[in-house]
C-alpha cells in the first residue's frame, strides 16, 4: 500500500480507542489496527488532545495514550483561515463548529478521508467514512 495515504480521525474515534467503555471501543481499536497495519497516516487536530483528556475518565492512561501517538500520528493545528471559515460556515449553515474545523483541517492537510462515528458530519467536500464502512472495505479506499 502507498503509505502516502493519509487519514483524519474524528475525536469520537480517538475517545473510542482510548476508553475501553465506550461503545465502539473494540471496532474502533481494530480500525487503529487496519490503519497500522495497511501503513496510513493517522491525522488528528492539536485542539482535540486537551478535549480527549477533558472528556476522559483515566487521566493517566490518556497521557500516556497521547505520549504514543505523538512519535506515531500527525498532529496539526487549524490555523486561523481554517479557524475564521469554519466560523462563517457554523454560522451561516447552523453547523456543529467542532465538525466544520475537523472536517476543514483534514482538508487543508490533504488527507484521503476522515472517519467519523457522527451519524449526521459536514460534508465539506472530501471523502467521510463511519468506522464501520472503512472496516467493511477491509482499510480500502
Amino acid at each position: 500500500m502507498d503509505n502516502s495515504r493519509t487519514i483524519f480521525l474524528d475525536t469520537n474515534i480517538v475517545l473510542d480507542i482510548v476508553n475501553p467503555q465506550r461503545t465502539n471501543n473494540r471496532q474502533a481499536v481494530e480500525l487503529w489496527n487496519v490503519l497500522i497495519v495497511k501503513k496510513y497516516i493517522i491525522m488528528v487536530s492539536e485542539d482535540m488532545l486537551s478535549t480527549i483528556f477533558y472528556i476522559s475518565k483515566n487521566k493517566k492512561k490518556t497521557l500516556e495514550f497521547l505520549k504514543l501517538i505523538q512519535k506515531r500520528w500527525e498532529i496539526v493545528p487549524f490555523g486561523r483561515e481554517v479557524v475564521r471559515r469554519a466560523v462563517d460556515l457554523s454560522l451561516e449553515k447552523d453547523l456543529d463548529l467542532e465538525d466544520a474545523l475537523q472536517c476543514l483541517c483534514a482538508k487543508e492537510n490533504g488527507c484521503e478521508v476522515l472517519i467519523t462515528n457522527d451519524k449526521k458530519f459536514y460534508d465539506c467536500g472530501m471523502q467521510i467514512m463511519h468506522s464501520a464502512e472503512f472496516l467493511e472495505n477491509k482499510g480500502s479506499l
